[in-house]
């Protein structure tokens, strides 16, 4: 995977302010792309040459599996998925709302889990499934419990997916990123965020991603971020 010319990536959640990022470098890198977002407007106005777009909203059950789907039909084949989709929820656990809970674990834990179980059987061998959780699955946050928990979810369900996934000779990388300025606080589902330190740079983030892709890499946790 040192060379990306000519293979064939998913990026999920592209319209974002990493997966925009990731899906540009990937095909600045010659990779050719299926991207997915809820919005076509917003996927459009990527302007990323050739991409093939399939709106897709993670909270529905089969919404993973469409994308896929839909990308193998296009293009024959995939040799790299990226999920850089999530939503961000602030709030003491005591007051969280159902509701909330019930959107943080449709987009940021089963969505991931059904995006991986769509995928593992059609990735070709050699192939990448790269996961964004967060440096709060290794240090939660006081008033982020419930995100802070979603988010340890997935990135358990990364570490072990990998593991399954190497006698399939596909390797499943979970990216834990510390806090980035996506603005994704200032569009949070519920809640205030909590005041914290400014963040790194979501481009900083996205060439990490890019180099844990070419770099073989298996995990990526948020020390190994400048």
């Amino acid at each position: 995977m040192t060379d990306l010319s000519g293979k064939v990536f998913v990026v999920v959640g592209a319209t974002g302010a990493l997966g925009s990022r990731i899906a540009t470098l990937l095909a600045d890198a010659g990779a050719t792309l299926t991207i997915s977002g809820r919005s076509a407007d917003k996927l459009d106005a990527l302007g990323i040459d050739g991409a093939h777009t399939v709106t897709a909203d993670l909270r529905e059950p089969a919404a993973a599996a469409q994308v896929i789907d839909a990308a193998k039909e296009k293009h024959g084949r995939i040799d790299g998925v990226v999920n850089a989709a999530g939503v961000a929820a602030f709030g003491p656990v005591a007051e969280i709302d159902d509701d909330t809970v019930d959107d943080l674990v449709l987009i940021d834990f089963l969505g991931p889990l059904r995006l991986l179980r769509a995928a593992l059987p059609v990735v070709e061998q050699g192939g990448v499934i790269v996961g964004i959780s967060a440096v709060l699955a290794e240090q939660p946050v006081a008033g982020m419990a419930t995100y802070s928990a979603v988010k340890a979810a997935a990135s358990a369900l990364y570490i072990a997916a990998a593991k399954e996934a190497r006698r399939s000779k596909i390797r499943v990388v979970d990216v834990r990123p510390p806090h980035t300025e996506t603005g994704l606080a200032d569009r949070a589902i519920a809640g205030e965020p909590p005041k914290m330190p400014e963040g790194i740079a979501p481009d900083a983030v996205a060439k990490r991603v890019l180099s844990a892709i070419t770099g073989g890499e298996r995990e990526v946790p948020s020390s190994d971020f400048d």
